[in-house]
């Protein structure tokens, strides 16, 4: 799989040790309550804001935190117009990449972010000059687990897409609106599941230098500690 997979397990393992939890909150929070103001506040029948709750549980953010969250999203608390953005950039040397974020103020966080890019070596892209090279995916990551033949037959069965092993996990891709069948087949065999997410996958990947690659993590260092950014994916193999 290509992307921006290895740079999600950084921010993973970054954000749980990382000092700076009250702007991974608010960023969660922010996720969350989206999620609660396009469909409600019932994660039992919102899969967007199923994922964003167990994003924000695997964080350890408070339940308190997250159940506010949701009263923003679906009216119960005073709250101001978030929006999404999924902006298209160039990174150096002109590989793809796709930035989603929410914000209160789309032109001080476009601001931000087209600053953050030229800074490193980077721009924003005309809509639709990136996007096109990613498709949305359901993505499962399973860690330090085996799949048989059997259990593997029943996952495609539910709809998976691809299967793959990097990095000594399996990584499980499906349409978006299978996601939840896969990932309850996976529940019922008693695998423990350490992501589950929806990202965009790029379709290609291309390879980079050693120094591109530093240049490239500390562009994604830079954008992902702005407020407003959520996730970032490329077309880039670390």
């Amino acid at each position: 799989m290509s992307g921006h997979s290895k740079w999600a397990q950084i921010k993973h393992k970054k954000a749980i040790t990382d000092a700076k939890k009250s702007k991974i909150f608010s960023k969660l929070a922010a996720l969350i309550s989206i999620a609660a103001r396009e469909k409600g506040g019932g994660a039992s029948m919102n899969p967007k804001l199923r994922l964003a709750v167990e994003k924000a549980r695997a964080m350890n953010m408070p339940m308190e935190n997250i159940e506010r969250a949701i009263k923003r999203g679906t009216g119960g608390i005073e709250s101001g117009n978030l929006e999404e953005l999924l902006l298209e950039a160039y990174g150096p040397g002109g590989k793809a990449i796709l930035i989603s974020a929410i914000t209160d103020n789309k032109n001080r966080t476009l601001a931000e972010i087209k600053h953050i890019l030229n800074e490193g070596g980077g721009k924003l892209a005309s809509s639709g000059s990136v996007r096109w090279m990613f498709e949305e995916k359901g993505k499962i990551i399973l860690e330090n687990q085996k799949l048989n033949e059997d259990m593997e037959l029943k996952i495609i069965e539910a709809g998976a897409e691809d299967i793959k092993v990097e990095r000594g996990e399996i990584i499980i891709l499906t349409k978006p609106e299978d996601l939840e069948l896969v990932k309850q087949e996976i529940i019922k065999a008693k695998m423990e599941i350490s992501e589950t997410s929806l990202d965009f996958i790029s379709k290609t990947s291309e390879k980079i230098s050693e120094e591109e690659r530093e240049a490239y993590e500390k562009l994604f260092e830079a954008l992902d500690d702005q407020q407003d950014v959520e996730e970032i994916y490329s077309n880039i193999e670390f």
